[in-house]
């Protein structure tokens, strides 16, 4: 549900016409609803002694005095009707007045001449050779053969490692490639073994065209999404950040920026076993763990899986957190620098927001709630109160 902040301010904006059509589907749907956390439902309207003694007096002045013939009955209920009109928009104002003042986008975020738009499929791969190949553009096709496993860009945003007849597996050396997702980008990718990911922006998997040995192997900056396909006589290791994530088949997201102080695995089917020097949590279907190098133990907890890949399906899913945290996403996804003013105090904020319209949209929905605005020039971004 969205507040009733943002309902009237919507409802009236619709009313008027202003409404985008975005705007309207969330007054129609509330599909992006955007809350704050500790809304308070109960006080919004006040006054309500005033507005009553406003309605007896207009409803008074509205009916003639006894026994006065100048007016028809259908001239006096006309009367009455306006000063209910009258009363109304009176405590639309009142009602107003006493909500925070939430400027309009207009006023707030200066977009610049060009419009920020979304990401998209954006990737570069390096191959074992050192040659780099710049995937958004690229026609779809066969891009190169390496150790029995043709590399081929099936569609845009899907590049995939098909095993030959005759590609073995054995002792030979691995040919390690590496695809990276700038910000701003996105990219999907299926393994020669037949696990698919899902890379995030920003972020970087570094695997083998084939995989040998008794394990398969990758490493992962950034924030990436696992299907892993099964196979019992070999596990799926990910090595990221000081710890690794073992599994033989299943669905995870790791979280595992540079920048973020956490790393978080969030199990949604199978069994996974985190490990980090000596070490170990194992993790449930709905567990997240956190990694901190700076703690002892890892942190497991119950949490709404839908969140942790809600990026995967296009959106940014909010629960209850902070407005640096959650500009760090729109940073990476957007390819946008962010900057806080200096009486900006921590908030929080709670919902979720299609990460494929522009990011005027975004930030206008997270100005609705009243607690934050943005000033937008070029592509610098600056948070204020």
């Amino acid at each position: 549900m969205i507040t009733k902040e943002e309902f009237l301010i919507l409802y009236k904006k619709n009313l008027a016409g202003e409404c985008t059509p975005e705007e309207k589907q969330l007054l129609e749907s509330y599909q992006d609803d955007i809350v704050m956390p500790d809304d308070n439902w109960e006080t919004d309207l006040g006054e309500k002694k005033r507005l009553h003694s406003i309605l007896k007096a207009k409803l008074a002045e509205s009916i003639p005095e006894k026994g006065s013939q100048s007016l028809s009955a259908r001239y006096v209920w006309l009367r009455v009707a306006a000063a209910v009109i009258i009363l109304l928009s009176i405590g639309v104002l009142i009602w107003r007045a006493q909500l925070p003042a939430v400027p309009r986008q207009s006023d707030t975020v200066a977009l610049s001449p060009q419009k920020i738009l979304p990401g998209g499929n954006k990737a570069y791969l390096t191959m074992a050779n050192g040659k780099i190949i710049t995937l958004n553009g690229l026609k779809n096709g066969t891009l190169g053969t390496q150790t029995g496993v043709k590399i081929n860009k099936v569609k845009d945003g899907v590049l995939s490692y098909n095993k030959q007849d005759n590609g073995k597996d054995g002792a030979q050396e691995l040919a390690y490639n590496t695809i990276s997702i700038p910000r701003g980008g996105q990219y999907q990718l299926e393994l020669s073994d037949g696990t698919k990911v899902w890379l995030n922006s920003a972020s970087a998997l570094k695997y083998p065209a084939a995989f040998t040995g008794n394990n398969r192997k990758v490493e992962l900056s950034g924030e990436a999404y696992f299907e892993v396909a099964k196979d019992r006589t070999k596990p799926f290791i990910v090595s990221v950040n000081g710890m690794s994530v073992q599994v033989l088949g299943t669905h995870f997201n790791v979280m595992a920026y540079s920048d973020e102080k956490v790393v978080k695995t969030t199990l949604l089917e199978g069994a996974v076993k985190l490990s980090s020097n000596n070490q170990e949590a194992l993790l449930k279907p709905g567990q997240q763990g956190a990694f901190n190098s700076q703690q002892p133990a890892f942190s497991v907890s119950d949490v709404d899986v839908d969140d942790a890949v809600a990026w995967k399906n296009g959106f940014f899913a909010f629960n209850n957190e902070d407005i640096q945290t959650i500009m760090k996403r729109i940073s990476r996804w957007y390819d946008v620098d962010v900057v806080f003013s200096e009486k900006f105090k921590r908030k929080n904020f709670g919902g979720t927001v299609s990460r494929f319209k522009d990011v005027s949209e975004v930030l206008h929905s997270l100005e609705l709630t009243g607690s934050v605005h943005f000033k937008t020039e070029g592509r610098r971004i600056t948070v204020m109160p």
